[in-house]
């Protein structure tokens, strides 16, 4: 093939103008950012009602709207029923008051609880990905090493690292290494 031919089949194997890209972001990583945003909207989406209705009322009770509420109504009924404002008494012992906290706490702690198990659920999904990334990327680099190592001992190339090179090119065994952890973590 002459050049004048080459060079013809290299502009044809390129589109005319590079598709945009997020300045800074490589495409892979924005077609990352996108997968990972499109899998939280689809889990959002299978979310019980309960789940959802949990979510709402942790996300309600966590915040300062709460807790200006919970002031104007707790103080009112504190003024109310101490006596501090010309209104009639209906709890001057305050037991309504404490039992009626009470249950909210009772049932604010179970929709916490809720939303934490939820939380909890996710997390453990994503250090598993985390977890299947790094070993296929610790498989790849140790298969990348062996080729470079390949290449040096064809090319008669001594580096500083030949010593390690034999220990960087065996497979991490994923099974050994929790086995290791856990010995060494009931010591």
């Amino acid at each position: 093939m002459n050049i004048q031919t080459e060079q013809n089949v290299r502009r044809a194997a390129k589109p005319t103008f590079p598709p945009p890209q997020p300045p800074g972001l490589s495409p892979a990583l924005a077609r990352n950012i996108r997968t990972l945003q499109e899998r939280r909207t689809q889990e959002e989406r299978q979310a019980s009602l309960q789940e959802r209705v949990a979510e709402v009322i942790t996300r309600f009770s966590g915040s300062m709207a709460f807790v200006y509420l919970h002031v104007v109504l707790f103080g009112f009924w504190i003024l109310v029923n101490a006596g501090l404002l010309p209104l009639p008494r209906w709890d001057a012992s305050f037991v309504i008051l404490g039992t009626l906290a009470s249950v909210e706490a009772i049932f604010l702690s179970t929709f916490v609880l809720i939303s934490q198990n939820r939380m909890a659920a996710a997390a453990d999904k994503r250090a598993d990905l985390d977890l299947h990334i790094s070993l296929l990327a610790e498989h790849e680099v140790t298969k990348l090493v062996a080729m470079v190592s390949a290449i040096t001992d064809h090319l008669g190339i001594e580096t500083e690292a030949d010593d390690e090179v034999d220990e960087l090119q065996q497979d991490v065994a994923p099974d050994a290494v929790l086995d290791e952890i856990e010995r060494n973590g009931r010591s």
